[in-house]
């Protein structure tokens, strides 16, 4: 047969059954043919599968702390790629360190290696033990260097390329540049501090044991001090006594007597951030235990075996012997996050600044949370124009209060402050506001500016805790998992300094609550809405919560069972 005849049959026979024709082409072709079109397929899946792997951003993750594991666990877009960098391989429930120096709480039962968080995600995510030394904005770029040594004693360093970056690398203990204290203060500010003050303990009473100790050189041996009367200072001064009094006055019964407690706070009050009936209660407390508490003192110096005071009532500088010193008085910014604003252009700041969103200003791609950034709130006199030009519909230059009415969301949600001021104030809402600051019922820009002149006072920093830091994580999480969708789509507020709405609303922590335990199974206990509980109920409370919010079952049940066994045997006094 012709080549043109076959061709006219072939063109009748497709024309008359196209789908038998195709199935008919398809079971003629050869083995080699097939093996071809399959080939061919393949090739081009590849193709695809390395073109939707090119589009995934970069996402590096500097931290492993509360805000860097609440963001990774709250993390579900698979269109990133993202790599962890942190010098520890673990999330440590930080809140509990105070146990974990008595052995109420051993440290690993509070420890959740990193790659059991992320190892079940749906998108890569590599992790790296390494810190990170430097940033460069300008090619995307962080770099790093190993925690480990090679054989030579020489970090392996590294650098790593991000389309987005998240800083959540904490803070470091502050010692406000006081003489002696990075060299003979302990910190509790991670694991390490924590077993280490554990063993420092042991070792006094050890040595004060020994037959050739004298008594005066024993009771400075036995005597603890505590600088600072925040949370942390004050749960490891009561977990330390119950500690003294429940299981080593057993073991050294002729040293008990001379074990003494010190807690040194520079302002008038311990637990300043607390209800004032929380912290009178717990310093009478204090002086019921036998917890010497010492307020207006502050710290000037420390040497190898005295601490040295000013107080501020007298004047007069105290020296005061001890056996171990424990640090707690606040945060500091990290050498390399310094470095980092310095490079930005934010040197005139404690922290790295950010926006509402939680972008460090003037870096798009560049989001900070937890204890090494704050939130630059935006005043709302800087917008007051905007705010007013927004409700004036019809430019007259005067309006009703109700007028106001369809701008209040968004102003609420925009500034919290306004929130805030109107709780103080124990008026209703935005429009009660305005009502009760003037006397008819019409406003112009100057009598607007006159009824908010006071509400940017409320404006005050999210304190650096656990609970703002996990909320920031969660909230940056959400953000990257909607961030394809609100491109094109974008929702929020309205944003007033600019034209058009922002695609996601900014964050608003919620306070939940805070605890503060006092000792001898009795805490304290703040809950919202002003409601207060001290006592024996809110130790079973905090039990609760704290065992509730532990990252995984694992460490939950590991939390529990050392409760449970300190409560049948005691804590462990060995050295280890």
């Amino acid at each position: 047969m012709s080549g043109y005849g076959f061709y006219q049959r072939a063109s009748k026979a497709y024309q008359s059954h196209p789908h038998l024709y195709k199935l008919l082409v398809i079971c003629t072709v050869s083995g080699g043919g097939l093996l071809g079109f399959s080939d061919g397929r393949t090739a081009h899946a590849d193709a695809d599968h390395r073109d939707i792997k090119q589009k995934k951003k970069k996402v590096v993750v500097l931290g492993t702390g509360w805000a860097g594991t609440s963001f990774l666990k709250n993390l579900k877009d698979p269109g990133y790629d993202v790599q962890v960098v942190s010098p520890r391989n673990y999330f440590a429930f930080t809140p509990l360190l105070p146990s974990v120096t008595n052995g109420t709480v051993e440290a690993r039962s509070i420890v959740e290696p990193i790659r059991n968080i992320v190892r079940k995600k749906k998108f890569n995510v590599q992790f790296n033990e390494a810190e990170c030394y430097k940033i460069d904005t300008q090619n995307k770029k962080v770099y790093c260097r190993s925690i480990q040594d090679n054989n030579l004693g020489v970090s392996e360093e590294f650098s790593l390329e991000y389309d987005y970056l998240v800083i959540a690398m904490g803070a470091r203990v502050n010692t406000f540049n006081t003489p002696g204290v990075v060299e003979h203060a302990h910190f509790l500010k991670e694991i390490e501090d924590a077993q280490r003050i554990r063993r420092t303990v042991i070792d006094c009473f050890e040595r004060a044991s020994l037959p050739t100790i004298s008594e005066e050189e024993r009771k400075r041996i036995l005597h603890f001090v505590i600088v600072g009367g925040g949370p942390t200072g004050v749960e490891f001064a009561a977990e330390l006594h119950d500690f003294v009094i429940d299981d080593l006055a057993k073991l050294y019964p002729t040293l008990k007597d001379k074990v003494k407690i010190t807690l040194l706070e520079a302002t008038d009050h311990i637990l300043n951030m607390f209800d004032k009936r929380i912290t009178v209660f717990a310093e009478e407390k204090f002086q019921r235990d036998g917890i010497d508490l010492k307020t207006g003192s502050l710290v000037t110096k420390v040497s190898d075996k005295e601490i040295s005071t000013k107080e501020r009532a007298t004047g007069q500088n105290v020296s005061i012997p001890y056996g171990m010193v424990v640090w707690s008085t606040g945060i500091g910014t990290r050498p390399v996050i310094m470095d980092f604003m310095k490079q930005i252009g934010q040197t005139n700041r404690r922290v790295l600044a950010t926006d509402e969103w939680l972008r460090v200003e003037k870096c798009d791609s560049i989001y900070a949370l937890g204890d090494c950034a704050t939130i630059n709130q935006r005043k709302v006199m800087e917008d007051i124009a905007a705010i007013f030009s927004k409700a004036d519909t019809k430019n007259t230059g005067r309006l009703k209060v109700e007028d106001f009415k369809e701008v209040i969301n968004d102003v609420s949600e925009r500034y919290p402050q306004v929130e805030i001021y109107l709780k103080k104030k124990q008026l209703k809402n935005f429009v009660q506001l305005l009502k009760n600051s003037q006397g008819d019922d019409e406003l112009d820009i100057e009598k607007f500016k006159a009824a908010l002149s006071e509400v940017d006072s409320q404006t005050k920093n999210l304190p650096p805790t656990a609970q703002v830091a996990a909320q920031q994580g969660a909230y940056l999480a959400d953000c990257f998992n909607r961030m394809e969708i609100c491109e094109k789509y974008p929702e929020g507020p309205l944003r007033f300094r600019g034209s058009g709405r922002h695609r996601f609303r900014p964050f608003r922590y919620k306070h939940l609550g805070q605890f503060a335990p006092l000792g001898g199974e009795q805490a304290a206990a703040q809950l919202p809405g002003d409601w207060v509980s001290i006592g024996h109920s809110s130790q079973w409370l905090w039990y609760s919560v704290y065992a509730s919010k532990q990252v995984s079952w694992r460490t939950r049940m590991l939390v529990v069972s050392d409760w449970g066994r300190r409560f049948i045997f005691g804590r462990d006094s060995s050295r280890i």
